[in-house]
């Protein structure tokens, strides 16, 4: 039979927790005591990994049109018809953009495209936003699945790594299957890009074996990061008018419990979207986003749901979490 204590007494031991255990720590109210005991010590994980250095990084959009890859959470998908005017960046607002959040101080600075967006356009931009930032700052691709000499010309064209993440019900709320995706992920680490990735995106209906499967998951990839991030509801569409959203009590929850879940060699544990409940219940890193954002209905998301770096800041703050100044060290401390 288990107990809170004992399973307290597990983390503390930095012993690995069985599917079983995450399950239940997972069905556990959010509001219990026990819960808010599990935030406790996930919290002071990720103080202790990170120094009480947590991260802030910035994405921007390169893109911003109909995806053909239809998930259906995300505002891009043809399917949900949000965005039908293609918008498309220059190479030389892309540097802007990528300045813009090295100079605002994020710890590391991710491209972002649709997934059909050309790789060829991709990578020249890339070599040109490289060339622009300083030799130190952390630069991160965001965009779709690629084979593995693909993966090749991403490192080569000068990023240090990659956020891909197997999506709770891939194939079936996406257009991508799931295979597709964990190959890639495997590609892009054989490649030399650490990998960063999430639990997401969680909704009601999203089972807590589920949710264990995929922290057990994330874990072994061997990421710079994992976490946890809610679904946004996107209006209209099918998945909001069905499941709704859950509160940021419940994501704060599954945020510490994927923090115990993860390995102790996992430094960073993110949540998404940014919030104060989330960095105090174990997320040491929060992003920042400019351009298209796949959950919201505004074609630029710093005026909408997108947080600034600042605003990041703050919310750490806010948390009593220190934050870290330079490069990251979730990308630096991790073996290519």
């Amino acid at each position: 039979m288990l107990s809170i204590d004992d399973i307290l007494q597990q983390s503390r031991n930095a012993e690995p927790f069985a599917r079983e255990q995450l399950v239940w720590m997972l069905e556990l109210s959010p509001d219990s005591e026990a819960s808010y005991r599990i935030m406790a010590e996930a919290r002071e994980i990720s103080r202790r990994l990170s120094g009480d250095r947590a991260e802030i990084h910035a994405q921007f959009a390169m893109n911003l049109n109909a995806c053909p890859k239809n998930c259906e959470f995300c505002s891009f998908a043809a399917i949900n018809k949000i965005f039908n005017t293609g918008i498309e960046l220059s190479i030389e607002q892309a540097v802007e953009n990528a300045l813009l959040l090295e100079r605002a101080g994020a710890n590391a600075v991710y491209v972002m495209t649709t997934a059909s967006f050309g790789l060829d356009a991709f990578l020249e931009t890339g070599r040109s936003v490289r060339e622009a930032l300083r030799p130190e700052t952390i630069l991160i691709a965001n965009t779709g699945d690629q084979t593995p000499a693909n993966a090749r010309r991403i490192q080569e064209a000068g990023f240090n790594g990659v956020y891909h993440a197997l999506r709770l019900r891939e194939g079936i709320d996406t257009g991508i299957p799931p295979q597709q995706r964990l190959d890639s992920m495997r590609a892009f680490k054989n490649a030399g890009l650490i990998l960063g990735t999430c639990v997401e995106p969680i909704g009601p209906e999203h089972s807590n074996e589920e949710i264990a499967d995929l922290i057990l998951l994330t874990g072994s990839l061997e990421p710079a990061y994992s976490g946890a991030g809610r679904r946004i509801s996107i209006p209209g569409t099918r998945l909001a008018q069905t499941f709704g959203m859950i509160s940021e009590l419940r994501l704060a929850q599954i945020v510490a419990i994927t923090r115990l879940g993860l390995p102790r060699n996992v430094i960073g544990n993110c949540t998404h979207e940014p919030c104060v409940i989330g960095a105090a219940a174990g997320a040491n890193l929060l992003w920042a986003e400019i351009g298209a954002n796949p959950r919201d209905t505004m074609a630029r998301t710093e005026d909408g749901r997108g947080c600034t770096v600042n605003a990041c800041r703050n919310i750490f703050s806010e948390a009593g979490c220190g934050i870290l100044e330079g490069p990251s060290r979730f990308f630096s401390s991790r073996k290519k």
